[in-house]
């Protein structure tokens, strides 16, 4: 059977690796009942979450910083959630727009060479959002962390239409396929840029297990993007999980929605 990885933290499961925790976290009960309580209220599950160097980190990669909690605005309601794109409130602003993005420390030249073809991969796109390699202080900053329990992490642009400023990516995993390696990297930059899970309302899709992440009438949002498809996508990019084995560059869909956003 495939072994499945969540795309942030790993949690092994089964055989199905989730990417949602990093050594020395505290524990889910940790989490005081007002944290609860506003991220269920953001639009989050309240399942499984952890704490990672003060902040938050849900749904498998997302993190949600302490001082943000509430700083986001109530939206309208939002729709009843099938296997579509999805996009947040929050987007990246003054287009077009050059995104820079970093590797702080030292990588592998393997893993050099996933991150420029990560880029490769929105750039092939024509949006009005490029991505721009540069030697330090990136709009982006990508950088190992030394874990074993998570893959890859990110969030979501903020309030001014800045993107999230850092990728964190498990030090355990910069070893694998380019294929693997890019579309990680690649899947956490779209929730840099403001793109929410395509299974994020029922992760069993490509997790195997799990259920919605979270809808509500406020938060960082869950907004579907106009033609792209009401019945199930096995290929996107955005999925919550993968195998150790996969490669999932932008399919038809993928770039609908990339179009429509940027």
């Amino acid at each position: 059977m495939k072994r499945l990885l969540s795309m942030a933290t790993i949690a092994l499961v089964g055989g199905v690796l989730s990417c949602q925790t990093e050594d020395g976290l505290q524990p889910v009960n940790e989490v005081s009942q007002e944290a609860l309580t506003r991220i269920r209220e953001l639009g989050f599950s309240t399942e499984n979450i952890q704490i990672v160097d003060g902040d938050y980190l849900v749904e498998g990669d997302i993190v949600l910083r302490r001082q943000e909690l509430d700083g986001f605005a109530q939206r309208s309601t939002l729709r009843i959630a099938e296997v579509e794109q999805y996009h947040t409130f929050n987007l990246v602003k003054n287009l077009p727009r050059a995104i820079t993005v970093s590797v702080s420390g030292t990588v592998s030249a393997a893993f050099s060479n996933s991150v420029n073809n990560a880029i490769a991969r929105y750039n092939a796109e024509n949006l009005n959002v490029t991505m721009q390699r540069v030697a330090s202080g990136g709009d982006i900053v990508i950088k190992l962390v030394n874990t074993g329990r998570y893959i890859a992490s990110a969030g979501f642009p903020d309030s001014q239409g800045n993107p999230y400023r850092e990728v964190k990516y498990a030090k355990k995993y910069s070893n694998y396929s380019d294929g693997f390696m890019t579309t990680v990297l690649a899947h956490e930059m779209g929730h840099c840029i403001g793109f929410r899970h395509t299974d994020y309302m029922n992760r069993a899709y490509s997790c195997g297990s799990g259920g919605n992440e979270g809808q509500v009438t406020s938060g960082v949002g869950a907004v579907h993007i106009p033609g792209t498809p009401t019945g199930p996508d096995n290929a996107s990019w955005m999925l919550s999980c993968l195998s150790s084995t996969t490669n999932r560059p932008f399919n038809s869909n993928d770039r609908v929605a990339l179009d429509y956003l940027y």
